[in-house]
């Protein structure tokens, strides 16, 4: 008898399929918006990284995480939405799948969050002795 899924909104953890498939995407769009000739002003020779892309378990939906190098990613972010459909067509040409999914760009403050935990560390860092992972003093 299967379980039913619990209702209050748990996630599981993406499936083998999710996780190659995420990836295969985020090496084209990588490729892509390298070579991409976009027409928007704001996507023209505009550095962006593509760091993650997570799949729905569907293989429908694609939410694609960015960082653009130069420029803010408040203009970024909605010139890459509204070259979504174009980035699909092209995307679909260079994988193979039955299905292209949607994709949704997202900006990624992953290294934001990292940079600012790091700053708290040495901002509180008091001068104590630092210990190693046996617990002895690290000096």
């Amino acid at each position: 008898m299967r379980k039913k899924a619990n209702s209050a909104g748990t996630s599981r953890a993406p499936s083998q399929r999710q996780l190659r498939v995420s990836e295969e995407i985020r090496h084209a769009l990588s490729q892509m918006v390298l070579q991409a000739n976009f027409r928007d002003p704001e996507l023209v020779d505009q550095p962006i990284t593509v760091t993650e892309v997570k799949v729905s378990p569907d293989m429908r939906n694609a939410t694609v995480f960015v960082i653009p190098l130069i420029g803010d990613p408040e203009k970024i972010l909605p010139a890459l939405s509204r070259a979504a459909s174009y980035i699909r067509g092209q995307l679909a040409g260079s994988i193979k799948l039955r299905h292209t999914p949607n994709l949704k760009f997202e900006y990624d403050d992953s290294f934001d969050n990292a940079e600012r935990i790091e700053m708290i560390i040495n901002k509180n860092h008091t001068g104590k002795p630092r210990f190693n992972q046996e617990g002895e003093n690290g000096s």
